[in-house]
């Protein structure tokens, strides 16, 4: 009895499991038909939208695709669809081996061209970014330094400090500091002011 029982219900399984394979098949033919149905209608609605029930007659269309009773997306793909794809399978598979060749070597060249560009923004920023830094650098003077360092003995007057914002500054000199000595002093940089600083 339980055997027969397992018979029974194997045997069930399979049926549903055949209906559910025809579930599918049904919905993948009616989503086929509807899909060209839906490309078809965006050309019509230009030319057709003034034919009167226009509207009326896609909605009795679809609800005819739609229909188990008049099965008509079956009938449809079976006439048209169906011997059509068919007849072309080989040229249909020879075309999308074509597409995926060229879709790869466009991806690898896109690849190349993109990686080349960043590895280019990349390189203009870092030299740009540390131009901008030795700008930065250059503007501090000699007094913000030593007191960053908490070197107090280097005497440089306020007046001194020469900041500069234009990329090609000249050195500038200071008469106020050297003019006992008589002789000119650069105070564009660090080097110069410490050096200045020794001498007096």
């Amino acid at each position: 009895m339980a055997t027969g029982r397992s018979c029974k219900e194997h045997g069930e399984l399979e049926e549903a499991g055949r209906s559910q394979e025809s579930m599918r098949v049904k919905w993948m033919m009616y989503w086929i038909i509807f899909a060209l149905f839906t490309t078809a209608e965006t050309f019509t609605d230009i030319f057709l939208c003034w034919f009167p029930f226009y509207y009326e007659l896609k909605i009795a269309f679809v609800a005819w695709l739609l229909s188990p009773y008049t099965k008509g997306s079956s009938l449809l793909y079976r006439k048209f669809v169906h011997p059509t794809l068919s007849s072309k399978e080989k040229e249909i598979d020879d075309c999308l081996v074509q597409a995926k060749d060229r879709s790869y070597d466009a991806l690898v060249h896109f690849g190349k061209r993109g990686l080349n560009v960043a590895a280019t923004a990349a390189v203009m920023a870092a030299s740009k970014g540390q131009g901008a830094l030795s700008e930065r650098l250059r503007s501090f003077s000699m007094q913000d330094l030593s007191t960053i360092r908490g070197d107090s003995s280097s005497t440089v007057p306020p007046s001194v400090t020469v900041r500069t914002s234009s990329k090609q500054s000249q050195p500038k000199t200071s008469r106020s500091a050297s003019e006992g000595t008589g002789s000119s002093v650069c105070t564009c940089c660090s080097v110069c002011r410490l050096l200045r600083g020794r001498t007096e």
